[in-house]
């Protein structure tokens, strides 16, 4: 198995695990946003949307293992990326790069990426933690208010302000991402590639703004009780 060490060891070969891990992170980004949308038609959906998947939780951490390999992978293998570039003489980015435009948002991938990743960290703290274990919204986890939960925590504007920011920050991240795995792939001809950029620039924004849509919603125009 060595040749397959060395071929994902590659430059190719991480380039090739950045654009796979990423698509995979792109499907997963469309299921998570759907789930989140039901938000938008009250506390009865979706607490049932929840509690369903209270259900079949066995399958979900199994779920959240495969997804939390996948996005250290992508993680690892931006880093390594980012790190040979920077040891790359500069006559190498005007070999490599495709444009302008693609150069300046994948100089700036390692950076959004990292906003994000600390987005992350801190979501799952104040969300998943809090929807798996309780802490302090135990007697509203255990009957099944979830709802009541998101409420209470964009009910903080600075949370709030923090997680639009982070959107913005994951819609230049996808547009560029999702471009880049096409061409990693192969898919970059001249005919065929300006309409996946457009896909993925629609795909991108209408991600972002639709999940940042609910900090939005929360923080500044519900009216409602916890």
């Amino acid at each position: 198995m060595s040749w397959f060490t060395k071929a994902l060891n590659s430059s190719i070969g991480k380039k090739f695990v950045m654009a796979l891990t990423g698509i995979c992170l792109i499907l997963f980004l469309i299921i998570h946003l759907i789930n989140n949308l039901t938000l938008f038609a009250g506390p009865a959906l979706f607490n049932t949307v929840v509690k369903n998947l209270e259900g079949v939780k066995p399958l979900i951490r199994v779920i959240e293992v495969i997804l939390a390999s996948i996005f250290l992978l992508h993680i690892y293998n931006g880093v390594r990326l980012w790190i040979e570039n920077k040891k790359a003489r500069p006559e190498q980015y005007a070999v490599n790069a495709s444009s302008k435009n693609s150069t300046a948002f994948s100089r700036t991938m390692i950076w959004s990426g990292s906003i994000v990743f600390i987005f992350l960290v801190v979501h799952l703290r104040t969300m998943w933690y809090y929807f798996n274990f309780g802490g302090d919204y135990t007697e509203l986890k255990n009957t099944h208010q979830y709802y009541e939960i998101v409420v209470s925590t964009f009910s903080s504007h600075v949370y709030s302000m923090f997680y639009i920011t982070a959107m913005i920050l994951l819609g230049f991240h996808l547009n560029h991402g999702f471009q880049s795995a096409f061409q990693t792939f192969g898919w970059n001809n001249k005919k065929y590639f300006p309409l996946i950029e457009k896909i993925g620039f629609i795909y991108a924004w209408i991600t972002a703004i639709l999940f940042a849509a609910i900090p939005v919603y929360f923080s500044f125009f519900y009216r409602g009780n916890v």
